[in-house]
């Protein structure tokens, strides 16, 4: 099993990278949140990996933090999620935000990410809830969401902390048109309708 990677980057190819490791050039697929922060080419760096070995291929992955690598593992695992679907939900969300997604049973903001409609969603939620935790990384700072859903995500959490439960505060946010809308204009929105 091929564990990790420090090398030389000398091409990249969104998804695709090749580093050079002692004169052999290893291809890698990565989430666009690797490849986003890669250094120029020619430019040495370390990437965790993970080997996928099927019938008809031999494709190894790389990740920029050990959390997205074990993010990806989980993934793996849960059924009918492959390694596309799951580079895409690595690619949409980082690490935090898709512990966050699955914690509070945010449907909604999974189902934003290309391939995944609301049954995956769900499932992913259902399957991965019990494993999410245990991976036990702290939250990471930023994150590669749409303004939309980090304001979507930061008035979940605040309504949540009123004592709402996930599934009340996902249908008030699910009956809220929130394009362009801040935080805290979410938030009086979702509780002016609960006193409607």
């Amino acid at each position: 099993m091929i564990c990790s990677l420090r090398g030389r980057l000398v091409a990249r190819h969104a998804p695709h990278i090749v580093i050079e490791c002692a004169g052999v050039g290893y291809e890698l697929e990565t989430p666009m949140s690797t490849f986003l922060d890669l250094p120029e080419t020619g430019v040495e760096l370390f990437l965790h990996t993970h080997l996928l070995v099927r019938e008809d291929a031999q494709i190894l992955y790389g990740f920029a933090s050990e959390e997205e690598r074990a993010l990806f593992r989980v993934l793996l695992k849960i059924n009918r999620v492959g390694a596309k679907l799951a580079l895409a939900l690595l690619s949409a969300l980082s690490p935090a935000d898709l512990r966050r997604c699955v914690e509070y049973e945010d449907a909604a903001a999974l189902s934003k990410v290309p391939g995944v409609g609301p049954k995956t969603a769900k499932r992913l939620i259902m399957e991965m809830r019990d494993k999410v935790g245990n991976l036990g990384a702290p939250p990471l700072p930023g994150g590669r969401m749409s303004v939309e859903a980090s304001a979507r995500s930061e008035a979940f959490d605040a309504l949540i902390a009123l004592g709402y439960k996930p599934a009340e505060v996902n249908k008030l946010l699910g009956k809220l048109d929130i394009d362009d809308s801040s935080a805290e204009d979410i938030i009086r929105r979702a509780l002016k309708q609960v006193a409607a």
